[in-house]
């Protein structure tokens, strides 16, 4: 089931299902299918080029991240805590000098560090753990706590959650400390595209959370990065697809 999971991951990729579709194309040519195979292999590139064109791959984006209103720091609510999914990201900001919440428009940490600078909650739960062998200084929420004090969040006012390695642990994982420490309504920060899943693995887990979403904004300037095709929009494109069929697995799990 797990290698099933882990096939069907890799083919959310576009090119990865084109060159299985065109496998299957010449299979059919080769049984002297021609039309059926020569309809195939046409799905097949139109599958890849038509999600390669930034526009179609905003659109498809867009059905996940149009789900939750991103919205000003002022604007949120009070809560208990604040949870901060982590994303691999390499914060590559970390050593700019002088830099502040308000400069990284598209960086998680960065909205739960203005979330709390706006008081909206006293603690934030960083989240994430990786492949690091339990070594807590390696994991990514050890890595997420030294960058988000760079934003003026102190230790102080952090839990770290090491354990999770995927949506589901962050919401078992997390679920578990706000039990434990008492928070009954949290903030939560991830990307717009992942927060629609992000939200119903919480929600599995009988956690009330407030939704608060983290635009990857693409520039659209002009015409030609709007129109033609680009291997940055077909890589968007796929991690919408995976998106999309992580949710339906999350559903068919509960």
């Amino acid at each position: 089931m797990q290698s099933l999971q882990k096939f069907a991951v890799v083919l959310t990729y576009p090119p990865a299902l084109t060159l299985l579709l065109l496998f299957a194309a010449t299979a059919l040519l080769l049984l002297r299918q021609h039309r059926t195979g020569m309809v195939v292999a046409v799905l097949a590139m139109a599958w890849s080029g038509l999600l390669s064109i930034p526009v179609a791959s905003d659109w498809v984006r867009g059905r996940l991240e149009q789900r939750y209103r991103v919205v000003e720091e002022r604007e949120l609510p009070q809560a208990d805590a604040i949870v901060v999914l982590g994303g691999g990201s390499s914060y590559r900001w970390i050593n700019r000098p002088n830099v502040s919440a308000d400069d990284l428009e598209s960086s998680r940490l960065a909205a739960g560090a203005r979330a709390w600078l706006a008081g909206r909650a006293p603690v934030v739960i960083l989240s994430g753990g990786g492949d690091n062998g339990g070594e807590r200084d390696a994991s990514e929420a050890r890595r997420m706590a030294h960058a988000i004090g760079r934003l003026g969040v102190p230790e102080s006012a952090l839990l770290l959650e090491d354990q999770s390695r995927n949506t589901r642990d962050n919401a078992r994982y997390t679920a578990a400390l706000a039990d434990e420490h008492g928070f009954h309504r949290v903030l939560l920060v991830t990307s717009s595209l992942h927060m629609p899943r992000a939200v119903l693995q919480f929600s599995n887990e009988n956690v009330d959370v407030i939704p608060v979403p983290v635009p990857e904004r693409a520039r659209r300037d002009r015409w030609t990065q709007r129109w033609i095709p680009s291997r940055s929009a077909l890589w968007r494109s796929g991690r919408a697809i995976k998106e999309f069929g992580a949710i339906v697995m999350a559903r068919l799990q509960n």
